[in-house]
């Protein structure tokens, strides 16, 4: 009963949200949406650091849809100068910048009920799951991939652990606009289809071969 009217109590948005995963999904690599994301922040501390941007862009049947893309600036109530360097998102400027409660709202209408693609998902994914806690919102649906995680699906890569500079490298991606949220979602965009392009060259790929645990590779 509590949890029925909590559910009942949550924004609009949530609800719709939630509605979407009740719809049966596709089961092809082609006819899912993949949203490839990245999140900048004041830190990694999953508690006390907040998310300064969130970067995303779509992909449909293998081709990146610029027009569906996503980026937005958060307001910085705690100023870490010393991470400037890294992301160059200074606390106040000329950027349009949105509450944390704003932010959340337009970032689950844009996910919707697609596959969440991001280099070391798991941290992503977290900071955005505290800032929902922090909302009353329960965590995000999605079903979630790691670029990094697939691209150990590479024959002789099962061992392998690279950051996103070095498959870069390795695919030859440009790196423009390195450590902007909105610039290495592109990136990781570039390199999750690349990953599947050379997936689909050594074996049949199915989709739900993008979802197999580390461990299972071999069943591929």
């Amino acid at each position: 009963m509590i949890s029925w009217f909590k559910y009942k109590n949550y924004p609009h948005y949530w609800k719709q949200y939630s509605k979407k995963f009740k719809q049966k999904q596709p089961k092809s690599i082609e006819n899912n949406r993949f949203v490839i994301f990245d999140t900048e922040t004041t830190g990694l501390d999953f508690k006390n650091d907040r998310i300064l941007s969130i970067g995303a862009i779509s992909i449909f049947n293998n081709i990146i849809d610029v027009a569906d893309s996503f980026e937005i600036y958060l307001k910085q109530e705690e100023f870490k100068a010393d991470t400037v360097e890294i992301h160059g998102i200074l606390k106040e400027g000329k950027l349009t910048k949105l509450s944390e409660a704003e932010a959340m709202e337009k970032f689950i209408n844009y996910i919707g009920n697609s596959v969440l693609v991001a280099h070391h998902t798991a941290f992503d994914i977290e900071m955005i799951n505290a800032a929902l806690k922090r909302l009353d919102l329960p965590k995000l649906k999605n079903k979630t991939i790691d670029t990094g995680i697939l691209y150990k699906k590479l024959e002789g890569k099962k061992d392998n652990h690279f950051n996103l500079d070095a498959l870069c490298k390795e695919f030859n991606i440009p790196k423009n606009d390195r450590h902007t949220a909105a610039g290495d979602a592109f990136i990781t965009a570039l390199l999750f289809l690349k990953i599947l392009a050379t997936l689909k060259k050594q074996r049949n790929l199915h989709y739900s071969d993008l979802f197999r645990v580390s461990g299972q590779e071999g069943l591929l």
